[in-house]
Formats: C-alpha cells, sequence, structure tokens
C-alpha cells in the first residue's frame, strides 16, 4: 500500500483525497513539520516509507540523488490553485492503482495538462532532466 507525505507548498486536500481512497497520508504542517527543510523531509520519508508529493522538484530530486533507494517521488509539476491540484493528483493516483506495485524509485511527474511522465530515478541515474528525456515514459 502507497503512503503519502504531502509537502506543505501543496493543499492539504490532497492528503484528504489519499484518506478519501482509503490510502495513509499525512500532510507535513498537520504532523509537526511546518518549516521542515526538504532534506530533513527526504530523509523522514525514506526512514519512514513514504511517497513524497511536492511541487519543489529541483530540492527534492538533489535530495534523492543521496539515496540508492527511495519509495518514489510524485512531483505536481505546475504550481496551481487548489482544485487542480486535486484533479492532477487524482490522475497520479489512478496510475499509481494501476502500477499494482510500489513506486520504488520512480520520479513520476504530472504536468498542468494532466500528462503524467515516469521513470526509473536513483542515486545512479541522478540527473535532473525534465520531461521530454528520451528516459521518460509518457501516459
Amino acid at each position: 500500500m502507497h503512503r503519502f507525505f504531502i509537502d506543505e507548498c501543496l493543499s492539504a486536500g490532497l492528503a484528504a483525497l489519499c484518506k478519501d481512497r482509503g490510502l495513509q497520508a499525512d500532510f507535513g504542517p498537520h504532523v509537526g513539520m511546518a518549516g521542515w527543510q526538504d532534506w530533513n523531509i527526504a530523509r523522514f520519508a525514506f526512514e519512514h516509507g513514504y511517497v513524497v508529493v511536492t511541487n519543489n522538484r529541483r530540492h527534492f530530486l538533489r535530495e534523492y540523488a543521496k539515496y540508492e533507494v527511495h519509495n518514489g517521488l510524485v512531483v505536481i509539476v505546475p504550481n496551481v490553485d487548489r482544485d487542480l491540484q486535486i484533479d492532477l493528483f487524482s490522475r497520479v493516483l489512478d496510475y499509481l492503482s494501476e502500477l499494482n506495485d510500489l513506486p520504488t524509485n520512480k520520479l513520476i511527474e504530472i504536468l498542468a495538462d494532466g500528462s503524467i511522465h515516469a521513470r526509473d530515478w536513483s542515486s545512479e541515474d541522478h540527473d535532473i532532466g525534465h520531461v521530454g528525456d528520451p528516459s521518460w515514459t509518457a501516459r
């Protein structure tokens, strides 16, 4: 089962969406982690089996490059309002439910048009290239 940590740069509504679907999720500020640095959140997520959901792509990729294995990272690429965040994340949850596997070492990004781009991403393959790289799988 997926366990999500929703970064404070996104809406708490994403955690509520997970819970409505029977998934575990925590919103950083609701669990005493408001203002935590990204490196602290990445370490916490790694140690506690969370898939981090964020809008802060660059910082989290830099942190995740330190881990040989990670639980997965979901990036909602556009900085959009709460309702669109919920719509886009709902699409990611649908995608993950179809995988029938944990997103270990996966970087999953969703764009404003709803397209989902996923690839393996670990310390060995730590380029921070954007969507459009040949290594990306679009959905």
